[in-house]
């Protein structure tokens, strides 16, 4: 009989080593569950994923952190011969020379204020005539810090009109005169303070900088000199031969 009411008894007490795991195992579910929610929270509707990730790429580009940030100053692969294309190329011939070699290409800025290129440097030497790309109307000629500036607005290319300014140049315009394409502007100042032995060649529509040589048609951008092609049944010059068109006709004793 005792030994039934212990066997009862033992029975009848609680399990108490089970008690410790049973709540561990429900801590590390919690804990897993919070883990859970946090995620989804954090990435967000399914839907709108890609704009966050886009809008994480742009930050990081305009802020010139990760990998694939271009660096500032650095003009994208392109910039200096791709036409912009709301410019049109209205140009008529360079701004001197023929096709001179450009020193130093269109750089744009990362933003309005920070490091580049806001125009091209064209080789020519002081004294070298500076002539208008286009017909326009001068709207500025005077020293700028130490430096003459020629600014002129082209006709005919909306408003704001676009306008081309050159410097260093020893202006022989003034303000208001109304000029042809290809009509001298003034020279280039032997010296000035961006570069020596160049022509600063910039471009504007309202307070937003362009890239100039988006004026320039393919013929004068890219294209070399003229060359004459022959014409069937024209003897090349320097060359005594005879048409194959029109045979020559025996000669004759011109009449007495």
């Amino acid at each position: 009989m005792r030994t039934r009411r212990w066997v009862r008894g033992r029975a009848r007490l609680p399990v108490l080593p089970a008690a410790p795991a049973v709540m561990s195992v429900m801590t590390v579910l919690a804990v897993v569950g919070v883990l859970c929610v946090l995620g989804v929270l954090a990435a967000g509707p399914p839907g709108r994923t890609p704009r966050a990730a886009g809008a994480v790429a742009a930050a990081a580009a305009v802020s010139g952190r990760g990998a694939a940030a271009a660096p500032r100053g650095a003009a994208p692969e392109g910039a200096r011969r791709v036409p912009d294309p709301g410019v049109p190329a209205v140009a008529r011939n360079w701004p001197v020379g023929v096709r001179p070699a450009v020193l130093r290409g269109w750089e744009p800025p990362a933003t309005p204020y920070g490091p580049g290129h806001r125009g091209v440097d064209l080789a020519a030497e002081g004294g070298t005539p500076v002539r208008a790309v286009a017909a326009g109307r001068v709207s500025f000629a005077g020293p700028v810090a130490g430096r003459g500036v020629v600014s002129l607005e082209l006709a005919g290319t909306g408003d704001p009109p676009l306008r081309t300014t050159y410097a260093p140049v020893e202006a022989v315009v003034e303000e208001g005169d109304v000029v042809a394409a290809g009509e001298v502007l003034g020279s280039v100042q032997p010296a000035g303070s961006h570069c020596t032995g160049c022509l600063h060649w910039g471009l504007l529509r309202g307070d937003v900088y362009l890239n100039p040589l988006s004026l320039l048609p393919p013929w004068l951008l890219d294209a070399g000199p003229s060359r004459l092609l022959p014409v069937l049944g024209v003897p090349l010059p320097g060359r005594a031969e005879v048409s194959p068109v029109r045979p020559a006709a025996p000669w004759r004793r011109p009449p007495p």
